[in-house]
């Protein structure tokens, strides 16, 4: 199970809503946890979300730089341009991870979407290639669909998002 460490502003409402999982299956896996108060810092363990120390994979996205690099066993694996959120809809900067997977999920998400654990927000491809490299998503990470695909088929559910 992957574990959680409550941020400031958070609820175990929202953690819920950023895993996509249900507050009663938070809680029965965290029979400690009183749901009318959580504090920063506290650690909540996410059911049905794996995690695995031994993974080699993270990923560090760049807002200003328009890229996404994949690091394997701390050292660049690969990197790929992005697009990002436009100033209006910014792709939030923070820590995060992949929560699932799904190919070809249609319309302007292209050849796959993968969920980070921040409500309405992924990693997925694009219908419109010419907007790789600039700022105008509404806050995803937008890659092109063969690097997106292949990206999916390198990581992991649970792998590190960070976002700069």
């Amino acid at each position: 199970m992957f574990t959680h460490i409550v941020k400031k502003g958070e609820t175990l409402y929202q953690i819920s809503r950023d895993y996509r999982v249900p507050i009663s299956s938070i809680l029965s896996s965290n029979p400690q946890i009183n749901p009318d108060m959580i504090i920063i810092g506290q650690r909540i363990l996410i059911p049905s979300i794996p995690y695995s120390p031994s993974n080699p994979f993270r990923i560090l996205i760049n807002r200003q730089d328009h890229t996404l690099t994949l690091y394997k066993d701390n050292t660049v694996y690969k990197t790929y341009p992005i697009a990002v959120g436009k100033i209006a809809s910014e792709t939030p900067i923070g820590n995060y991870i992949i929560i699932n997977k799904a190919p070809n999920p249609g319309g302007p998400f292209g050849a796959m979407w993968m969920s980070i654990s921040k409500e309405h927000y992924g990693i997925h491809g694009t219908n419109n290639p010419s907007s790789i490299g600039k700022n105008v998503s509404l806050g995803c990470i937008r890659m092109y669909n063969k690097d997106v695909v292949e990206l999916a088929t390198i990581i992991s559910i649970g792998t590190e998002v960070v976002i700069r």
